[in-house]
């Protein structure tokens, strides 16, 4: 999918975004949320140069937020975790437009550009950068396992069995969930970290 052009970058950022809000929003975020008159805006990277973008823009003094996922990478047949980009050459950064001097982050190593609209940078949608941070967990890593039910359909995201589909069976309170998996015609049950896990 070309995420290039803003209306279809925007729609991603939307769609992409299902999960509900929760109350509170983790202490390690708290320098994230903009003050009142800032609004978020989309940062469209180089390729896999998301990392080095946001490292680059917060030296000059913008705060900016990539939201990360857990995933299990699998490399001559071993397993590792790895953060990776949740949105793949996306990031958010606040700005006042009033007061902010945001062209420098068109020149910014690592950027390929602001999503712009009109000549300008293009506000995300109000609420869709909030849902994102009420949902990241104290490590930085995105949670899209927060709303989950069982009896739902859900993907592996790490460990032996990555990228499986399953049937949620269980969830405790210590965030631990067991999961029905079809594996080769056998049912098997796994238990693990809710984290670990998405809605499909």
């Amino acid at each position: 999918m070309n995420l290039g052009s803003t209306d279809v970058g925007l729609d991603y950022m939307r769609s992409s975004v299902s999960v509900q809000s929760e109350k509170g929003t983790p202490s390690v975020l708290v320098s994230q949320c903009p003050p009142s008159a800032d609004r978020w805006y989309l940062v469209y990277t180089l390729p896999q140069q998301e990392a080095q973008a946001e490292y680059q823009l917060r030296r000059q003094g913008f705060r900016p937020f990539l939201p990360r996922l857990s995933r299990t990478i699998r490399h001559a047949r071993h397993l590792r975790s790895v953060r990776a980009p949740a949105f793949s050459r996306y990031l958010f950064v606040p700005l006042d437009l009033s007061t902010s001097g945001w062209t420098p982050i068109n020149g910014t190593i690592g950027v390929s550009r602001l999503v712009m609209a009109h000549g300008k940078p293009q506000p995300v949608p109000p609420g869709v950068v909030e849902t994102l941070i009420d949902n990241t967990d104290d490590a930085g890593i995105l949670q899209l396992s927060r709303q989950l039910q069982v009896g739902q359909a859900v993907q592996l995201l790490s460990g032996p069995f990555a990228n499986a589909i399953g049937e949620l069976e269980r969830i405790d309170a210590n965030g631990r969930v067991k999961v029905l998996l079809d594996i080769m015609n056998s049912k098997i049950s796994a238990t693990l970290s809710r984290s670990h896990l998405k809605s499909v």
